[in-house]
């Protein structure tokens, strides 16, 4: 067998082995169809696969085919254009982010896929690294293994009992049977029944320590949408005051300036919407209100009104005569 055709096989060998991770099940015809070879063909770069150590099933019979099992040895990475550049970049993104830990190992992950991509793949994954910067606002860092806890009481449905310091700096033990963690960019919450008050709480999970899984099994209740429970506990609870703003504008459109964790946008009637955002302080609610630079109509509360009068005053005296 010469060098070419021996480079041909190959490709060939990796290309099936790519179909097999695509679907979960192909015919030796579809295969062939696919490779533009013959069933015989198929049939023998799939025993090359399995000389491999890729396990590649095969069932008997008219409806029979190929698929590919779980074993354990982690197949090749085979990505296509745009998922290697895809892939880049989030774990370039990752190597900033809030966990403990991940961004080192997310920078060990983006060399080693820079070593097996192709040179002229790499040359443009590197581009577009050297063309971006990241601009990345101040998280909290969680530990890595604080996630795997909670994410694992959460599938196997177990209570969780941890010590949680309140915003005065407090701690109390609390017990809890936990649904979902939400991240929001800066932040990881835990939507969570706790049993000491029966009702749905949002926890911090900065705020957490001494976090334990107890062996106690719940029955899942049912239970809010853990993104839009979470948004609205962090956009309302945490703050002296809420506004309820009516805007003249898209939902859309306002969302895309009011990011999730700082303000809800609701859909009104006629073209408007509604803004439901919290602060400690009404003449800052007042500002950010009149930045976003669309009519607006305060609903609640009346003194956010007398807080935009003040900054009214303010901007028409700061924009008089010198």
């Amino acid at each position: 067998m010469n060098a070419m055709t021996v480079e041909g096989t190959t490709e060939r060998v990796l290309r099936l082995l790519a179909l097999l991770q695509r679907r979960s099940s192909w015919t030796a015809a579809e295969l062939a169809a696919e490779l533009d070879v013959t069933d015989r063909s198929v049939r023998r770069d799939v025993e090359r696969l399995r000389a491999l150590g890729y396990p590649v099933h095969a069932a008997a019979g008219v409806g029979g085919g190929y698929r590919l099992g779980a074993g354990t040895r982690l197949p090749p990475l085979l990505l296509d254009d745009e998922e290697a550049i895809a892939t880049a970049v989030s774990l370039r993104m990752a190597s900033g982010g809030t966990v403990a830990g991940a961004g080192e190992a997310a920078l060990r992950a983006l060399a080693k896929l820079d070593q097996v991509m192709p040179p002229r793949l790499r040359a443009e994954v590197r581009a577009v690294h050297g063309a971006t910067e990241t601009l990345v606002g101040p998280g909290v860092e969680i530990d890595a293994e604080l996630l795997v806890t909670l994410a694992r009481a959460c599938r196997d449905a177990v209570r969780v009992r941890f010590r949680y310091a309140g915003r005065g700096g407090a701690e109390h033990e609390r017990t809890v049977e936990p649904v979902r963690m939400v991240a929001t960019g800066r932040r990881w919450y835990l939507m969570a029944w706790d049993t000491g008050r029966d009702d749905w709480r949002t926890f911090r999970l900065d705020r957490m320590r001494e976090v334990t899984a107890t062996t106690w099994h719940f029955r899942a209740r049912e239970h809010p949408d853990p993104v839009a429970y979470v948004q609205r506990s962090v956009t309302e609870a945490p703050y002296r005051h809420l506004a309820r703003v009516r805007v003249h504008a898209p939902a859309d459109r306002v969302r895309e300036l009011v990011p999730p964790q700082v303000g809800r946008v609701e859909d009104d009637r006629d073209g408007w919407c509604l803004l439901v955002v919290g602060g400690d302080d009404l003449d800052w609610l007042a500002v950010h209100v009149a930045r976003l630079g669309f009519e607006t109509e305060i609903v609640e509360p009346p003194e956010l009104r007398e807080a935009v009068a003040r900054l009214a005053r303010r901007l028409t005296a700061m924009a008089g005569p010198a």
